[in-house]
């Protein structure tokens, strides 16, 4: 059960507590509402939404360890690598957001009895994408939509929030291409949030939480895409040597 004495409690400013005093499960606080304000300055802080089931307020995270995907050099599994050879997939940025999150929503997973991205999350981060910060990729086989990730910019930093695939092997190849797109792009992480082995087939590594928490803020204000929507960037082989963007 939660200790509302040694649990910080939000109050409608947008601020949080300092990570580093979360909890051994992550928790850094809960209660607050989902504002694009408040989104901006959990992603910035490191924290993200993540509600527990049965619990009527909302509850933030930031979990030690972190998994982090380095975009420098890309490091790809043999696995991956084969399916990106052989995908014949058409790639795009923030052309299905809400279709994106709808599926990430719907899609079941193994272990998995129901979904924490709930109607009022959706809304949420819809919001945010309109305000420009959050994005998805998708994987298109002719007109259909057969996977996509979606997740928040935060300067140099891309903190993936969850993924779903319709056909075997899309998810490997969206995935990829998203993280050659911002790799060329200047972005320096992806955020993965929680270990997960099948991300270590594209170079995740856990982090301590003070590790990434540093690398955040020293990535946080540089801009590599506008603020905005991603429609018309173009994406990068995932197989080729691509060049990155000065800072």
């Amino acid at each position: 059960m939660l200790d509302p004495m040694t649990i910080a409690m939000l109050n409608h400013e947008p601020v949080f507590p300092d990570p580093n005093g979360a909890t051994e499960d992550g928790l850094v606080a809960i209660g607050g509402d989902l504002s694009v304000e408040r989104l901006r300055e959990a992603y910035r802080q490191g924290v993200f939404p993540w509600p527990i089931p049965g619990l009527p307020v909302m509850t933030w995270f930031s979990p030690d360890p972190r998994l982090v995907l380095p975009l420098q050099p890309p490091n790809l599994s043999r696995s991956v690598r084969r399916a990106l050879r052989e995908h014949g997939l058409r790639i795009t940025f923030d052309h299905a957001f809400d279709d994106v999150v709808a599926q990430c929503a719907r899609v079941p997973r193994d272990g998995q009895s129901g979904t924490w991205i709930s109607p009022v999350m959706r809304q949420a981060f819809g919001a945010l994408h309109r305000a420009g910060d959050a994005h998805s990729a998708e994987a298109w086989l002719d007109d259909e939509l057969v996977a996509g990730l979606y997740g928040v910019a935060v300067g140099g930093v891309f903190c993936a929030e969850s993924m779903f695939h319709l056909r075997s092997g899309a998810s490997k190849v969206v995935l990829a291409t998203l993280m050659a797109t911002l790799s060329r792009n200047g972005f320096r992480l992806l955020d993965a949030q929680l270990p997960s082995t099948h991300l270590y087939r594209y170079g995740g590594e856990p982090w301590p939480r003070t590790l990434f928490l540093d690398q955040l803020a020293e990535q946080r204000d540089r801009i590599c895409l506008p603020t905005g929507s991603w429609r018309d960037v173009p994406p990068a082989d995932p197989v080729s040597p691509t060049r990155r963007r000065r800072p």
